[in-house]
């Protein structure tokens, strides 16, 4: 419902004079029906200035239970909403603020909103600006991924800016704009930034903070320091602890503190909160850690601009890792504490990966993650699950680690692993040997390939019946067999999609069939809709594929249903093993007083 204002009675204006306020023409400053002068008090107004409800006397609830009304503020050309608590802001310029928000103690917020007023483009993944996207308020991830990703579609670049200087035309607000329940506080300086916020997914901004130039997501927390210029946050973002970011895209339900991002894409549920640690030119798709003292990106790497470095969601590199630009990661990936010399393109996922400088090689584990810390495997997918509390879930996510795209890495790395292992016999070799995964000359050798082939099998038989048994263990329809297994998945922000479905959608964006962002974010939600059915379609084509045949019959399948009875007791009995490591270490234990104080300490 569209809010009534009026102008100001002689005695309202008398009022407001008396009580310390000032304006460069109090015409221009409409109030709600029902306004309260003993609300206001040392304040300034100038421009046009829109005031909502305000009660005397009554604080609002939380943790900053400051009286409704203004004081000791200068406000321009803003509209402020219902019930809302504005003290000390030294100039609000160009923001309309939503019902039961709190600004308090902020140097300045101001935002250009002329009718020629245009967004600062962002610079994602590529420090070069040749991935720029141009944001706007209700962008996802899945958005800004496309739109920087795809530059090859020329049209679509065309077409996807025509689409958003569209929406935006004529739209005041774009950035200048507070959602409901929304608290800044103790802040220099907030420039062209949009902040979502409601009363059911309230946001905060406080405590020494600069922004410019970005888009708040439902539900954030910026804290403690951070400077953040050109940027996209997700739904549940939290920023704290001098944190530095700029030309960045954070999605999600991720953490970051105590460092430096830039020209980055970031999936959801990332989390980076170390100090030293930076991340330059990147995509991290997503259910991410990076540890302290981290140099992912060392500026620089060539005689020119750094290039890019691509990481599958579930990447985790260790202490102190070093990589240089470009390289190239599959999913869920962990990377021993070390310098690494060169580029990498590590093909095999759920990996450890190790520079070992004593033998001057590159070792590669795979499966080590279902092999030695199946517990953290585990854990890792559930808890992702467990901590997304977003509202409203604009960015649709995949959360299990082992789902379509990781099932088809894993496809390609026992491929990968039976070619060299077959390589390594031919030739005599007592090592098996990759290639492609380092630039140099040095080898790359593949640690426990036998374990690892078996391993990678056990994985896909786990998937697939996992999502096949989910609703009973029957056997399933033979239909589902029919046509080709889809073996390319695209994550967008998140969500999987078949690569068909991404160039179909890619066409339609082209060809004029879907106009507008609210079309292309239907399209997201009905092929998300029919994601589960196509999930257990290929979950069932992996079985097949393992079998080598279009179909299973009864006695197979009854096969599979055996097997994953004892993948499960050893995904249960490793979930204990590579828990009780800890649980057992001496070294660990020894900080403790007894077992008591270490279980109520650790849990």
């Amino acid at each position: 419902m569209e809010k009534r204002y009026r102008e100001l009675t002689a005695a309202e204006v008398a009022s407001l004079k008396d009580l310390g306020n000032r304006a460069e023409d109090w015409t221009k400053v409409h109030v709600s029906d029902t306004f309260n002068t003993e609300c206001i008090y040392n304040c300034s107004f100038g421009g046009e200035v829109y005031l909502g409800v305000m009660e005397q006397g009554k604080r609002l609830n939380g943790s900053l239970p400051l009286a409704e009304g203004l004081s000791n503020s200068m406000i321009y050309d803003s509209t402020i909403g219902d019930h809302c608590a504005i003290h000390n802001v030294r100039l609000l310029s160009g923001y309309t603020i939503g019902d039961n928000s709190v600004l308090f103690n902020i140097d300045e917020m101001t935002a250009d909103n002329s009718d020629d007023a245009d967004y600062a483009w962002i610079e994602p993944m590529n420090e070069n600006g040749g991935r720029r996207i141009l944001p706007f308020n209700g962008m996802t991830i899945g958005d800004a991924y496309m739109w920087a990703r795809f530059r090859g579609q020329t049209l679509m670049m065309e077409r996807l800016e025509e689409i958003t200087r569209k929406e935006l035309a004529g739209v005041q607000g774009r950035y200048g704009t507070v959602g409901d329940s929304c608290v800044i506080k103790n802040t220099k300086c907030l420039h062209n930034v949009a902040v979502n916020s409601t009363a059911d997914d309230p946001s905060r901004i406080e405590e020494c903070i600069m922004l410019s130039d970005g888009v708040v997501g439902f539900g954030c927390k910026l804290e403690y320091g951070i400077i953040a210029q050109r940027f996209l946050l997700g739904e549940h973002v939290h920023l704290e602890y001098g944190l530095r970011l700029n030309d960045s895209v954070v999605g999600d339900n991720s953490t970051l503190a105590r460092c430096e991002v830039g020209c980055s894409i970031i999936f959801p549920a990332h989390e980076q909160h170390h100090n030293n640690s930076f991340l330059i030119a990147a995509l991290v798709m997503g259910q991410s850690n990076i540890a302290a003292g981290g140099t992912l990106g060392s500026n620089h790497n060539s005689r020119t601009a750094d290039n890019e470095i691509s990481c599958g969601r579930g990447f985790w590199p260790g202490l102190c890792v070093s990589l240089k630009h470009s390289s190239r990661f599959a999913s869920n990936c962990l990377l021993a504490k070390g310098d690494y010399p060169a580029e990498l393109n590590i093909t095999l996922p759920f990996a450890l990966v190790n520079n070992n400088m004593s033998k001057d090689r590159l070792e590669v584990m795979p499966a080590y993650w279902w092999m030695y810390n199946m517990y953290a495997m585990d854990r890792n997918s559930k808890k992702f699950a467990a901590r997304d509390k977003r509202h409203y879930k604009a960015q649709h996510i995949e959360f299990d680690n082992l789902a379509p795209d990781t099932a088809e890495e894993i496809i390609i790395g026992r491929d990968l692993l039976k070619m060299w292992t077959d390589e390594a016999y031919r030739e005599g070799k007592t090592e098996i040997e990759a290639h492609g995964m380092e630039k140099g000359k040095r080898k790359t050798v593949i640690l426990k390939a036998g374990d690892g082939y078996k391993a990678y099998y056990d994985m896909l038989v786990y998937y697939a019946m996992n999502v096949l048994c989910a609703e009973g263990d029957s056997l399933p329809d033979s239909s589902m067999g029919e046509g080709e297994r889809v073996t390319r998945w695209v994550n967008i922000g998140g969500q999987l999609i078949s690569e068909k479905d991404m160039k179909s959608l890619i066409a339609d964006i082209e060809n004029g069939t879907l106009t507008s962002w609210d079309a292309i974010h239907g399209r997201f939600d009905a092929l998300w809709k029919a994601y589960p059915e196509a999930k257990r379609r290929h979950a069932y084509q992996v079985l097949c594929h393992l079998s080598q045949k279009k179909s299973l019959d009864a006695t197979e399948w009854e096969g599979y249903k055996s097997q994953y009875q004892r993948i499960k007791q050893y995904v249960a009995d490793q979930k204990v093993l590579s828990r009780k490591k800890d649980e057992t270490n001496e070294f660990r234990r020894m900080t403790y007083w007894n077992d008591a104080e270490m279980q109520a300490v650790l849990g």
